[in-house]
């Protein structure tokens, strides 16, 4: 589920009184949106709550998240968790990078999932568009 919709989904939920904390790292997103309490963690996109396999620092993350409950004191507050992703920020040079020997199996792949998506509309069973 895309950022903008959590958020929204957010806002409407406090809105009906259930109080709630967002925890991402699209932070432009997150609080053009508006939402009352956001945990950002500066970690790779689908990955807002630590590194996979690292239970100490998710445990953590989640955490502090879960904090804002209690010390977020005013509407759009935004924690920036002290975590970060690696050592340095030289992640962020080769995150979702493609090498060019990958490109034409990707072009083959995204062409097989249109050509199975075109199949599975024409018989039905997913939605026109």
């Amino acid at each position: 589920m895309c950022h903008q919709t959590v958020s929204l989904a957010a806002r409407h939920l406090e809105h009906d009184g259930l109080p709630t904390v967002i925890l991402g790292s699209a932070l432009d997103v997150v609080e053009h949106c508006g939402v009352p309490r956001f945990a950002f963690t500066d970690f790779p996109l689908g990955n807002p709550c630590g590194r996979p396999f690292d239970h100490a620092m998710q445990r953590e993350v989640v955490g502090g998240a879960l904090a804002l409950f209690e010390s977020a004191r005013r509407p759009r507050t935004t924690e920036h968790m002290p975590h970060g992703w690696a050592e340095d920020q030289s992640w962020r040079e080769s995150y979702m990078a493609l090498a060019e020997a990958d490109l034409a199996e990707l072009r083959r792949k995204g062409e097989e999932r249109r050509a199975e998506r075109k199949r599975r509309r024409e018989l039905g069973l997913v939605r026109p568009g």
